[in-house]
């Protein structure tokens, strides 16, 4: 069945030339569906009057089996498209939308729009009645060609139904007036009127040279609209034609002759939840793409401690406090130098972005080419400094640094704190307890003139050293706001130790622990470092 056309404003009786058809006194239009009183607009849904129609040059076998309406005045719907455009675009705006299938997948609350696009002036294709799922008519609007349906395209369109015949090639037997497939103007010539030019005469000539492409005008909708579902229509003897029309990025092909409202309706509503699934799934695939190049980033990024040579033991546990991130704010590093002393670092950069993982990256670089450089103590964290405020994003960013380098008996080590907790120690017979950490220095970034003192430790012949970051101090304690600070976790690591845990069992259970005092994830990032050597 057709859609019956509303009544339409008064038409001049010239208009570009041509002469129109007023509509009947009766209040039918054009094609003898009943209007309705004062809707002067274009978007038009699908009635229940039955129809005929009249064979057309693209319709040589005669009568369509489905539609059987007569052909409206060329003048009528050509008035009838210059409604669509003042009514739907009267301000020229950019018809290219953000997302409509995804914002509107299936039309539920304003129900489905449907653009016709398709250029026969004699009406051979007539569009049946039409419902969405819950009963609620389809709105169509008709378009001529692309630049006409360029300007209908506009936010509330669901679907696109393009002719794949009648814009891009005409059947055999035909007119010869059809455009080139890239004229885009006008998609054919019908009634005697020029064919606007291509839009220069290179493109006409390589057009001319070039061998035709059945599905150019198809293409070039899919350009237009890359978020809009789209079905071709094709006769039945283009079947193959409207296969590859789906291989090139249309959602399905409808054939002509078996067209019916049922159909078309069920294919319009396939269509958009094909497209918004495709969008989905297309997102999903891009969003696991990047969380897999991401991931690989980051383990690159993560320190591979250098100690080939040592007698020390090396264990770390890292846990970035951003979801499903591999990489913190917080880093370390260990390297053993030619003369066999170990240096070991760790930091915290404040905040918990990619950015500040970004720069405890850097400074992680940077230390250790300073540290195999020689530098050591103030020298180094003076130069880190000035590397931090270059590289830092504004001048609150600061970062917090432990370095601990060992000498080369493993007996003694020098320590230097810049705003950070000092390390644990552990050794035989006696419990484990902090090193001295009244002499340090101020966080990296907040003093520009700031001196970092590095003080002498006794480590002993036996001992396990741990650095750790504020994150596994700074988890609360049950319900309250009390935290568990540096004297609980001492204690939490003296039972651990106590029950014989060593090496990374020792970090998982005393992480593990801290997260199930704090009632769940800890927010921060968490890095903790161990260094053990026996006698």
């Amino acid at each position: 069945m057709p859609v019956p056309i509303p009544r339409q404003r008064a038409i001049p009786a010239a208009e570009g030339g041509q002469a129109h058809a007023a509509p009947t006194t009766d209040g039918t239009g054009p094609l003898g569906g009943r209007t309705a009183d004062g809707d002067t607009g274009t978007d038009r849904t699908a009635a229940h009057t039955p129809t005929t129609h009249s064979p057309t040059a693209h319709d040589p076998a005669g009568p369509d089996p489905v539609h059987d309406a007569p052909a409206p005045d060329e003048a009528v719907r050509d008035a009838l498209v210059r409604d669509d455009l003042a009514d739907h675009d009267p301000g020229g705006s950019d018809p290219m939308v953000s997302d409509p299938v995804a914002s509107d997948p299936v039309g539920n609350g304003t129900g489905l729009t449907l653009l016709v696009i398709e250029d026969d002036p004699a009406g051979s294709l007539s569009v049946p009645e039409l419902l969405d799922s819950g009963g609620k008519p389809i709105r169509i609007r008709t378009a001529r060609n692309l630049t006409e349906a360029e300007r209908l395209l506009t936010d509330d369109v669901h679907c696109i139904l393009l002719d794949l015949a009648l814009p891009g090639r005409a059947p055999a037997g035909g007119p010869t007036g059809s455009t080139s497939p890239g004229n885009h103007g006008s998609l054919s010539n019908h009634g005697g009127s020029p064919a606007p030019e291509a839009p220069n005469g290179k493109d006409r000539d390589s057009a001319a040279d070039a061998a035709p492409d059945e599905l150019a005008v198809l293409k070039h909708v899919l350009r237009l609209a890359p978020r809009h579902a789209v079905l071709a229509l094709t006769a039945s003897g283009d079947a193959e034609i409207g296969a590859q029309a789906v291989g090139v990025g249309a959602q399905d092909y409808l054939l002509r002759e078996e067209l019916d409202g049922r159909l078309l309706s069920r294919a319009i509503r396939y269509a958009v939840e094909r497209k918004r699934a495709d969008a989905a799934q297309r997102q999903l695939t891009e969003s696991r793409l990047r969380a897999q190049e991401n991931a690989r980033l980051e383990r690159g990024l993560l320190p591979t401690p250098l100690l080939e040579g040592s007698p020390l033991r090396f264990a770390a546990h890292y846990r970035p406090g951003r979801s499903r991130a591999l990489l913190g704010g917080d880093f370390y590093d260990t390297v053993r130098m030619p003369d066999g002393s170990v240096h070991v670092m760790i930091g915290d950069v404040c905040g918990h972005g990619p950015d500040e993982a970004a720069l405890g990256v850097e400074l992680r670089i940077a230390w250790r080419a300073l540290t195999f450089a020689g530098l050591c103590g103030d020298e180094l964290l003076s130069t880190l400094q000035r590397v931090l405020e270059h590289e830092r994003a504004n001048e609150e960013i600061f970062a917090t640094l432990c370095t601990v380098d060992i000498a080369p008996d493993g007996r003694r080590a020098g320590l230097c704190l810049a705003g950070h907790p000092s390390p644990l120690i552990a050794r035989p017979g006696r419990p484990a307890e902090l090193l001295p950490y009244d002499n340090g220095g101020p966080a990296l970034g907040l003093l520009p003139r700031a001196r970092w003192p590095r003080r002498q430790v006794e480590l002993g012949g036996s001992w396990s050293l741990m650095l750790y970051t504020d994150g596994l101090i700074e988890g609360r304690i049950g319900e309250g706001n009390q935290r568990l600070g540096q004297d609980g976790m001492v204690e939490l690591v003296r039972r651990k130790m106590a029950a014989g845990l060593r090496g990374d069992a020792l970090l998982e259970a005393s992480v593990n622990e801290v997260r199930d005092l704090n009632g769940g994830d800890l927010t921060d990032d968490v890095a903790v470092l161990l260094l053990d050597r026996a006698r």
